[in-house]
C-alpha cells in the first residue's frame, strides 16, 4: 500500500472525513505534509476539549507543537529539496484491526481510517502503551522494507510525535484515560 499508492491530486489528506473508529478526523487536501499533519493533530486536540474538558497544559502543548515542534520536524522533510510522496495509510492499524483466515492463513486488515500521508505516520499507533504491537521490534521491521526520510537521524522524533495523535485520538475515545492523567 505505501510503495504502490498515488494520491489521485497529488496532495496529502482524502476526498471525505474519514473516521477514527467513531470520530471524524480533518482530512481536507493539503499539498504540505506539515500543513496536513498540524491541521489533523489541531482537530484531535479540539475533539478531545470537547470530550474531556479543558486542560491548560494540554493546551500549551499542542500550541507549542503547532507553532515549533510541526514546522521544525514535519517541515525538514520539505526542505532542502525534499519531497515526501503522499501514500495511502491504513490510519488505524493496530491489533485489533487485523485478523488472520482459519483456513488459507491470509492476513487482513479491516477498520480502516484512510488518508494519504506521510508513510511514517502509520507507525505512530505501534508506539502507544495501549497497543500491543507496541514493540519496537515492529517498527525496525517496517524500517528494514521501507527506508526512514531524511533527515533519517530524526526518525524516532518524528514517530513520538506521530504517536501524539493516536495518544489524543484514545483520549477523546474512552473520557477519563490514563493518557489523558498521565
Amino acid at each position: 500500500m505505501h510503495h504502490d499508492s498515488r494520491s489521485p491530486t497529488g496532495k496529502f489528506g482524502f476526498h471525505v472525513t474519514t473516521y477514527d473508529g467513531k470520530l471524524p478526523q480533518v482530512t481536507e487536501w493539503e499539498a504540505s505534509w506539515t500543513v496536513f499533519f498540524d491541521k489533523l493533530l489541531a482537530g484531535i486536540a479540539r475533539l478531545d476539549l470537547e470530550v474531556n474538558g479543558p486542560w491548560e497544559e494540554l493546551e500549551k502543548a499542542c500550541h507549542q507543537a503547532s507553532k515549533e515542534v510541526i514546522p521544525r520536524l514535519l517541515g525538514a522533510l520539505e526542505t532542502d529539496g525534499r519531497k515526501i510522496k503522499p501514500c495511502l495509510i491504513h490510519g488505524d492499524l493496530w491489533e485489533g484491526n487485523i485478523g488472520t483466515d482459519y483456513h488459507t492463513g491470509n492476513l487482513y486488515i479491516f477498520d480502516a481510517a484512510p488518508y494519504y500521508a506521510h508513510n511514517e505516520m502509520e507507525l505512530g499507533i505501534w508506539r502507544t502503551d495501549h497497543h500491543r504491537m507496541k514493540s519496537k521490534a515492529y517498527r525496525i521491521e517496517y524500517l528494514r522494507n521501507f527506508e526512514a526520510s531524511e533527515p533519517v537521524d530524526e526518525w524516532d522524533d518524528r514517530n513520538r510525535l506521530y504517536s501524539v495523535k493516536t495518544q489524543l485520538m484514545y483520549s477523546a475515545h474512552v473520557p477519563g484515560t490514563k493518557v489523558r492523567n498521565a
